[in-house]
């Protein structure tokens, strides 16, 4: 488990993490979005171990990462820029990173060359920033770590490699137990494969939510009457958003999706449906419910 409780890390006279507390349970994917400057990147390297806290503390297992080997060999952290030797091709990464990572696996590395079109003997640095990520990625995967940290994952990869590197982590999560901890500025990349997610905003973690729950307990409704209602007659439900346009109301509501149906139903409405919102537009409800500026934050 990784475990971090108030959190702080001070560049200067900036607070790029101020007092984050949070928990990422082992075998899972957890997402963490937020803009750009929001303290992503200072978050995973005080994870991997990169950064010292200024306050609070980041655990692995309750182990500091920082200054501890043993830690770090089970941490595999990959920034939004990936570093390969000077003038290095993938083979001989490979051999480094073996010598680094005591389970680094040559059947997957492999593998991965067989899923990754690349050329091992070709020098990195005449890859494009797309083929860096996908051998750097190879790299990690290979290791065989229980913690993948990556910073903006899907950065300069396309569509097809976008997919591949979700199933990769997916089938890394199920068929060998490892967490992943996967950052980006985009709500829809992470959609589909994160159990948890996060978002960060001026160094504070302003949600953190179980997917599941949030899509079983946030739900849209779209209702018509032939005489409009006081808006009033919707304060039995739990509302956190409702529009009023014509005859059509739309409602953000949480709850159980059966009850609050029910109860629209029983206010003799000529239409009306429960429309399931997406994940960024669950995540934009909560923090408009909070008062947040949803643009400076999701942009």
């Amino acid at each position: 488990m990784i475990k971090a409780e108030n959190l702080t890390k001070i560049f200067g006279e900036k607070k790029a993490l101020d007092s984050v507390s949070f928990e990422i349970d082992d075998g899972s994917i957890y997402g963490l979005v937020g803009s750009n400057g929001s303290g992503k990147s200072t978050l995973l390297r005080l994870i991997s171990g990169v950064y010292r806290p200024d306050g609070g503390r980041i655990g692995v297992d309750g182990i500091d990462s920082f200054n501890n080997p043993t830690v770090k060999s089970q941490i595999s952290f990959l920034g939004d820029t990936p570093y390969f030797l000077p003038q290095s091709n993938l083979q001989e990464m490979a051999r480094f990173y073996s010598s680094m990572y005591p389970k680094f696996d040559r059947d997957m590395y492999k593998y991965l060359l067989s899923v990754f079109p690349l050329n091992p003997k070709a020098r990195l640095s005449s890859f494009s920033k797309g083929m860096q990520r996908q051998a750097a990625l190879m790299l990690s995967l290979s290791s065989l770590p229980r913690y993948i940290l990556l910073d903006e994952a899907f950065d300069g990869l396309d569509v097809v490699m976008r997919r591949v590197l979700a199933n990769l982590l997916i089938e890394g999560v199920e068929k060998r137990g490892i967490t992943a901890v996967i950052s980006s500025h985009n709500l829809r990349e992470l959609e589909d494969m994160c159990d948890r997610l996060g978002i960060l905003h001026n160094g504070k973690i302003l949600l953190n939510g179980d997917m599941e729950g949030l899509r079983l307990n946030m739900h849209k409704v779209q209702v018509a009457f032939s005489g409009v209602p006081e808006m009033s007659v919707f304060s039995k439900l739990d509302v956190i958003k409702i529009e009023h346009t014509g005859s059509l109301i739309s409602l953000v509501v949480k709850g159980d999706e059966d009850e609050i149906m029910n109860y629209i139903k029983s206010l003799s409405p000529v239409f009306a449906e429960c429309i399931e919102p997406t994940l960024e537009e669950m995540f934009v409800y909560e923090l408009e419910a909070t008062g947040y500026d949803v643009k400076n934050i999701l942009s």
